[in-house]
């Protein structure tokens, strides 16, 4: 006979949520690289205009600016909590990144203008996690990183955008617009909190094949000393 499990509601369970359901079990994308492929700035901001108005619309613009104009990991973006940021400063405190190690990183006005609707919703909402769950009884608990990433597919589809649009994808874009805007490499690397600069190097991997070949291509022509230029060849 089969054992139906319920929630604390009443409602049906999915054995999947019981822990220990998916051990032994290897995660179906074991294995697999993706490139790094960072969506444009355009393609980002036609997702976030994508999402529609209302709560639900603004947690998720919130998240996408965090992860893009901070460098944030998912697993960060969702642990923090409203005394982590520094709105003043334009700081948010990681209080244990990768390895649990602790940082501060540092978010642009732009990105501080569009998290705000969110924190001003926030407020409204149980004490508890930043972005966290809006409605129902575990409202105030942590948003997890499946919903983000569901949110982060069906939003891009809506928007047209026909590339991979996911949290560690807007990690990338953020890497390389700094690069691009001539920020060194070593504040990079702290930014997102990366060991060494090998691993930073290959997030910077996403400046495309276009724009190495217009730097190269528009480099001045070799200086050669004025009494060569007189002499005659031949």
């Amino acid at each position: 006979m089969e054992t139906v499990l319920l929630d604390c509601n009443g409602r049906r369970r999915s054995p999947a949520t019981v822990p220990g359901y998916h051990a032994g079990r290897s995660p179906r994308n074991k294995g697999l690289r993706y490139p790094a492929d960072p969506p444009t700035v355009e393609e980002i901001v036609r997702v976030m205009r994508a999402a529609g108005e209302g709560p639900v619309a603004d947690r998720l613009r919130g998240m996408i600016v965090v992860l893009w104009r901070s460098g944030l990991r998912v697993s960060e973006a969702l642990a923090l909590s409203e005394s982590d940021l520094d709105p003043g400063r334009g700081a948010i405190l990681v209080r244990r990144g990768k390895g649990g190690k602790r940082r501060e990183v540092g978010m642009d006005a732009w990105g501080w203008q569009q998290l705000e609707p969110w924190l001003q919703i926030r407020e409204q909402l149980r004490v508890g996690a930043l972005f966290c769950i809006i409605n129902g009884p575990n409202q105030g608990r942590p948003w997890t990183q499946d919903a983000v990433r569901f949110q982060l597919r069906r939003t891009a589809v809506e928007a047209a955008v026909r590339r991979r649009f996911a949290p560690h994808q807007l990690r990338h874009a953020h890497a390389v617009e700094m690069a691009r805007e001539g920020v060194p490499i070593v504040v990079i690397q702290r930014q997102l909190g990366h060991a060494n600069l090998g691993i930073t190097s290959i997030y910077l991997q996403g400046i495309d094949n276009a724009e190495i070949i217009d730097t190269v291509h528009h480099r001045t022509a070799p200086v050669i000393p004025a009494a060569a230029g007189l002499q005659r060849f031949g």
